[in-house]
């Protein structure tokens, strides 16, 4: 009964050593193209999406964690904090909103290969189902 009981315990450790490397592996920073978006419906963290507010989707990212995005084109860089599902287009990693887009120049050509890097993870769970990225 032990035996069973300790191979049990084993096994329960290792997936959730699994699983916590699958997540962290879907929320690492990286590159990928990028777009921006202005509409005003609800993010879903709940809040009204604010074009005017340093904010971004990312698809598995915890919501309030906030990260460095960097235009790769021109060097320019922006602070956004994620508070938003996305991007739902296949090979884009960020989602970004109108004023990052402006800060980083790429308002104009709508999309920009970017890459981005975790500044504060926040203190929230991730939400969502995290799905692997493009990170050529």
């Amino acid at each position: 009964m032990t035996t069973i009981r300790n191979a049990t315990f084993a096994a329960a450790v290792i997936a959730a050593f699994a699983f916590n490397g699958v997540a962290e592996a879907n929320a690492a920073p990286g590159c990928g193209h990028a777009s921006w978006y202005s509409a005003g419906s609800r993010t879903a963290s709940g809040e009204r999406m604010n074009a005017s507010l340093l904010t971004a989707a990312h698809r598995s990212l915890p919501f309030g964690t906030k990260v460095l995005v960097t235009n790769k084109r021109n060097g320019k860089s922006v602070i956004v904090r994620i508070n938003d599902r996305g991007p739902f287009i296949r090979g884009r990693v960020l989602d970004v909103s109108k004023a990052a887009a402006q800060d980083i120049g790429m308002v104009s050509s709508g999309t920009a290969q970017v890459c981005y890097q975790i500044v504060d993870a926040g203190s929230q769970k991730v939400a969502g189902k995290g799905i692997k990225e493009d990170n050529g």
